[in-house]
This record gives C-alpha cells, sequence and structure tokens, in this order.
C-alpha cells in the first residue's frame, strides 16, 4: 500500500531522463575467470562520439526504457544463499570460486519453504554456482527449466576480486577507501562498476518483462538485486548499498501494465524478507549500525476483516489485529526497544501496548526482577487517518488494498500526507534517535501503513511520486538502520516483513491485480 521533504536532499532524484552522455573511443575490459584474481582481456576499441569518459557504457541506464507490459506481472527476487567466501571475508563480484556453504544451502531451503506454494511460472538465474546452486534448491521438482542470465552475474570488481577485505585495504589504499564510502564514483582497471552495474541491471528487465509469464522467479546477487530494485522504481547509483539485500532475502516487485501504455507502474511490494530475524543485530552496508528505526504498521481493526479500508485505524484490532500484535512483539523481542511512539489512533495504540507489555516482561523472568521500562508515547503527527478520510473517491471495496493504493488519491491528500510524514520523520531523528555510541538504540514508531510509506519516502529523499511506488500490509515491519548516527543516511533493511505472522500473513506471492490484457 508509500514524496517536498523537509530535510536536504543530498542525492539527485531520477524521475526523468537525463540526456545519453557522449563518449569517445574506449575500451570495453571482459573479466575471465582463471584464479583469485581476474584476468582482464582487453577487446578492440569502441566507438562513440563526444567526451573522455572512456569507462562508461555506452547508454546510461536512465536511457534504457522499461518495456510495456500487456498484463499483471509479479516479480520475485531472491539473493544466493551464504558462500565459502562471504564467510571468508572475501571480495567474490563475478569471479565463479565459490559454492554455498552448509549454512548457505539451508537458508536456501528455508526460502524454498517460504515459497513453496507460490505458482511461478519461470526462473531466471545468475549462471554464477553460487546463484545456481541456490536456485536448483528452490525451484526444487518444477518441471520448468531454469534460465541463466549472464547479465544477472554479480557486480564485476575485477582486480579486486578475490582479494580478503583486508588485503584491499591494505593493497589499494585510497581505492578501496572510496569502494567502501563513494561507490557510485570508484574506479578500478579503468570501469565504474556501480555504473556499469546499473545499465547492466536495467537491461535485465528487458528480457524479464518481455517473457510471456505473469510470475516470476529471479535467484542472483547483492549488488544486482539492489540495482534491479532501484533501476526499477527509478533510484540512481547514488542508493547503491541503502537497499540491503541478505543471503536468501526476497524482494517482490509488481508490474502493473498502464492503459495509455508505456512503461508500467511498479511497486516494490516488500524488500528483503529473509529466512532469519531482520532485526537480530547487524551490519548494515558493511558497517555497525547503533541506531534503529523500526517501523510497525497496526494490525487489523474490527471494523476492516480484510484490509480493505484505509480508513479504519481508529476503531479496536479484531482478534486478526490483536494476533498479528502479539507476534509483532514476540519479533521484537530479538532486540531491546528504548521508545515506542504510536499514533493516538486506538489499533496503533493496542499495537504499542503489546509491544511494550512483552518488551517490559522479557527481562523479568525471576521472582524478584523489577520490569524494565520502556517509554511509549503518542505523537499526533503521525495521526495521518483523518488526512486520506477527507478523499472524494471511495477507495473501499471487497479486495485487499492492492500494491500502488495511495495513488488513488487526490494531489492535495497526498501532499497534505507527504507534509506531516515529513514532520513525523524530522522528529524520529531530532527528539527519538540518542547519539548513543557504545550500546544500540531502538525506537519502534507505530501508525498507519500510510504513515510508514511516506516517512521511508523522505528516508530515501524522494517526493510525494513515489508514495504508490511502495507496498505495506498490515502487521508488517520495516527496519531502517543509522550507521552514521541520525545526521547520516538512513540503510533500509527491509520493508513490508511479515515471515512472522505465519499463516496470518498475507502470502509473498499474492495474485496480481488482475488478468485484463490492455
Amino acid at each position: 500500500m508509500l514524496s517536498t521533504a523537509l530535510t536536504s536532499h543530498p542525492f539527485p532524484l531520477h524521475n526523468h531522463h537525463h540526456r545519453r552522455p557522449n563518449c569517445k573511443s574506449f575500451r570495453i575490459y571482459v573479466v575471465k575467470s582463471s584464479s583469485s584474481l581476474q584476468d582482464i582481456k582487453k577487446i578492440p576499441s569502441v566507438q562513440s562520439d563526444g567526451s573522455d569518459e572512456r569507462s562508461e557504457l555506452l547508454t546510461s541506464w536512465e536511457n534504457i526504457a522499461l518495456p510495456p507490459v500487456t498484463a499483471a506481472k509479479r516479480v520475485v527476487l531472491v539473493r544466493h544463499g551464504q558462500s565459502t567466501w562471504n564467510a571468508e571475508g572475501r571480495i567474490q563480484g563475478s569471479s565463479d570460486f565459490s559454492v554455498l556453504t552448509q549454512k548457505g544451502e539451508s537458508q536456501a531451503e528455508t526460502s524454498r519453504q517460504m515459497l513453496l506454494d507460490d505458482s511461478f511460472d519461470v526462473c531466471f538465474s545468475s549462471p554464477l554456482i553460487r546463484s545456481k546452486r541456490t536456485a536448483e534448491i528452490i525451484w526444487d521438482s518444477r518441471k520448468e527449466e531454469i534460465l541463466t542470465d549472464p547479465n544477472l552475474r554479480e557486480i564485476d570488481l575485477y582486480s579486486f576480486q578475490g582479494l580478503l577485505k583486508n588485503e584491499g585495504k591494505a593493497k589499494y589504499g585510497a581505492a578501496f577507501r572510496q569502494w567502501q564510502i563513494d561507490a557510485p564514483n570508484f574506479i578500478i582497471d579503468g570501469h565504474y562498476p556501480v555504473r556499469e552495474l546499473w545499465s547492466r541491471a536495467r537491461s535485465c528487465w528487458t528480457k524479464i518483462l518481455t517473457h510471456g509469464s505473469k510470475s516470476i522467479l529471479v535467484v542472483a546477487h547483492n549488488a544486482v538485486n539492489q540495482a534491479l530494485v532501484a533501476t526499477a522504481i527509478g533510484l540512481g547509483t547514488e542508493y547503491f548499498r541503502l537497499l540491503l539485500q541478505s543471503n536468501c532475502g526476497v524482494s517482490v516487485l509488481d508490474f502493473t501494465p498502464k492503459t495509455e501504455g508505456g512503461p508500467p507502474e511498479i511497486c516494490l511490494n516488500r524488500l528483503n524478507q529473509t529466512p532469519s530475524s531482520p532485526i537480530a543485530t547487524g551490519r548494515s552496508a558493511g558497517r555497525k549500525a547503533s541506531m534503529r528505526i523500526i517501523l510497525v504498521s497496526h494490525g487489523f481493526p474490527q471494523n476492516d476483516v480484510e484490509g480493505t479500508n484505509p480508513f479504519s485505524g481508529d476503531s479496536p484490532m479484531n482478534m486478526l489485529g490483536v494476533i498479528q500484535a502479539q507476534k509483532t512483539a514476540e519479533l521484537l523481542l530479538d532486540v531491546k526497544v528504548n521508545t515506542i511512539v504510536s499514533s493516538s489512533a486506538t489499533a496503533s495504540v493496542e499495537t504499542a501496548n503489546a509491544i511494550s507489555r512483552v518488551q517490559e516482561a522479557a527481562d523479568c523472568l525471576g521472582a524478584d526482577c523489577v520490569p524494565r521500562y520502556v517509554e511509549t508515547k503518542q505523537t499526533q503527527d503521525f495521526d495521518v487517518e483523518n488526512i486520506l478520510k477527507h478523499t472524494q473517491k471511495d477507495l473501499t471495496g471487497s479486495q485487499p488494498l492492492q500494491h500502488g493504493w495511495l495513488r488513488g488519491y487526490e494531489d492535495e491528500i497526498t501532499g497534505a500526507l507527504w507534509d506531516q510524514s515529513g514532520v513525523a520523520w524530522k522528529s524520529l531523528l531530532d527528539e527519538e534517535l540518542k547519539e548513543e555510541s557504545e550500546t544500540e538504540y531502538v525506537v519502534v514508531a507505530v501508525g498507519h501503513p500510510a504513515l510508514h510509506i511516506a516517512m521511508m519516502g523522505h528516508c530515501l529523499n524522494l517526493t510525494k511520486e513515489w508514495l504508490g511506488s511502495f507496498h505495506l500490509d498490515a502487521g508488517s515491519i520495516s527496519v531502517v538502520d543509522f550507521p552514521d548516527g541520525p545526521t547520516g543516511r538512513g540503510v533500509i533493511r527491509c520493508i513490508n516483513y511479515t515471515a512472522h505472522l505465519g499463516r496470518w500473513s498475507i502470502p509473498i506471492t499474492r495474485s496480481t491485480l488482475d488478468d485484463e490484457d490492455f
């Protein structure tokens, strides 16, 4: 069901196409795997017209249009399971020497079970061993052949490939540091790997979307899956490492045809639904994250049994909503929550109270202990239901709210939602996140899915035009890490995670909007 931000925009926005860059003659390098490092084979120059940026691809990713679709399609992206080089901390890139570890095989098996009941029509896979093996485990006994596409290989990192990370730092110094902090402008062996990856990923969508299937599984890698998500919804290379892809994490994109033709409407239904808990302590963008905001969508209210009414959050939760809130509270036992902030709407307050009760009781299992106090507060900045109610359109119905449902609102409504969510997001960063250097500080924000969609848009420095590009279900959680503190860039660890809800969750690959051809 997710853009003028109140904070500055450090990243350029990408809702239009730039002119194709002019390029003089440059050489294309072909990566040939023959050792732990990559041998670089030069082939004849390619002539073009214009600038001296010899390492740029001939076509900017923004100039590669997404093809139109004639029927709704759902694409499920999965990253491969843990590999031997993942475990060693070795830079893999597009090399093909690592295989799945036992843990990686188990992760792939968990993903297979998670997707067991989903009716995929086709599976695309990277040809690299670690990805193809993951695809084989998930695809299991399905009869259709797995289609490999070399463009789904991992990012080409040339001379970095095969090095342990400490070796890369020692051998390449400033270049390795640039790879860590300014990857879009990182250059090695005459190449800009991230820029090349974005163009390659955008090109992949042509093959995927022109395939006749409506439910498509794609098994690939960390960086290329990031690029696939970003180029689908129109985000540039500056978003590299901001949309996390964990081993065997599942991301879902919905493509809906437009009646007037042209590129489809696109919605990121979920990001990085992992075999293990998404809130267990870990690293974001390769760095330890000591500050975190967890966005919790309240459970189903009493007058909204199937999630068909976007205005019903001020009613108490029904039994399904109570179960969803309890399941969420149990999932959050993996972290020590410091503060809970919620909307004043009844369903949000009930969800916040469920989380608070479980958190406070978690450390008090002995007879003499004192329950831990968790600060819980309500804020009117989170109350967006009254904004949504002012619509003149009938957006309720007999089916659960579909992806991109916020596109159905008038500009005045989405503008007001965007402005208020900006105030809410700024207050979370300025007033709730504490500058804690030694311990993890976790804030849980409970509210309406529309609020969280909009706040994620502010986190990513987007505009309200992106509100229809993200979707959240009742009872879902989304996690934003701040490895550089509240003034740094937020890293999206997951969006619309619902695996903790079990049978009370909406399936990952529920039916797309309809089967109508345009």
